[in-house]
């Protein structure tokens, strides 16, 4: 049986203008990979609720999962709530455990739960919360849609959270072989290894060390065992 399949939706002009660097991405493959859920397409868009929306059907339909990131904070740029909310025509507003979650935080910190920080208890009807134990702000998931936020240890808290509940498949699993050849020497032996070895992965990742071109190989697949034994193989290729 194959694996799960999944999305990101990153959503923010801070990604988009590099003002910020994304790195709940690189945090999320490596999840999903130990898991055994496929990460197959990344989309990145801005803080517009028509292209959020669009991506956000999109992504739902072609796979079991889709996680976003960003834009559900308390200021007027956070719309990714009520976006999701409409691509799935549900209504938004306050929900009363959520809110109970954000006063009971602000009363222990003595902070006053203000209408900016109650925008961050609208969750659409029908949607499941997704704790949060580093600043309370929940999450959510609806349908097979998982809302989180985009501060990397908030991000890093729920996704920890989200996959406690999903089945995974099969962990992808991985080996390198180094080479101290360039991609145009190895091209057409590793082309012939890929095709006799079509259950798995194979990539080449050039690299240069003290003026020496190299490629680092990676082949990636499920099954141990055949990844051993096209290992092996692979190594007699190059040592030949």
């Amino acid at each position: 049986m194959p694996n799960p399949t999944a999305a990101m939706l990153v959503i923010g002009d801070e990604i988009l203008s590099g003002r910020t660097r994304d790195a709940n991405m690189h945090h999320l493959a490596g999840q999903l990979t130990e898991r055994g859920i496929d990460l197959c397409e990344v989309r990145v868009v801005s803080d517009d609720a028509d292209a959020i929306i669009t991506a956000t059907k999109a992504l739902s339909a072609a796979y079991d999962h889709v996680f976003t990131s960003g834009g559900i904070g308390p200021t007027h740029d956070d719309i990714t709530a009520d976006c999701i909310a409409a691509a799935f025509d549900a209504h938004i507003d306050i929900r009363d455990d959520a809110r109970a979650l954000l006063q009971a935080h602000y009363d222990r910190s003595g902070q006053e739960l203000n209408a900016a920080r109650l925008r961050m208890a609208r969750i659409p009807d029908g949607a499941t919360l997704i704790d949060n134990p580093v600043s309370t702000a929940p999450g959510f998931t609806l349908h097979n849609v998982h809302v989180m936020a985009g501060v990397p240890s908030v991000f890093t808290a729920m996704v920890a959270s989200v996959l406690s509940h999903l089945t995974g498949g099969a962990p992808l699993l991985s080996r390198t072989l180094r080479l101290m050849k360039g991609e145009g020497d190895i091209a057409g032996p590793l082309g012939q290894f890929a095709q006799d070895y079509p259950a798995l992965s194979v990539g080449s990742y050039p690299f240069q060390k003290d003026g020496i071109y190299g490629s680092n190989v990676v082949v990636r697949g499920t099954d141990a065992a055949q990844l051993d034994s096209a290992m092996d193989a692979l190594e007699e290729l190059f040592a030949a």
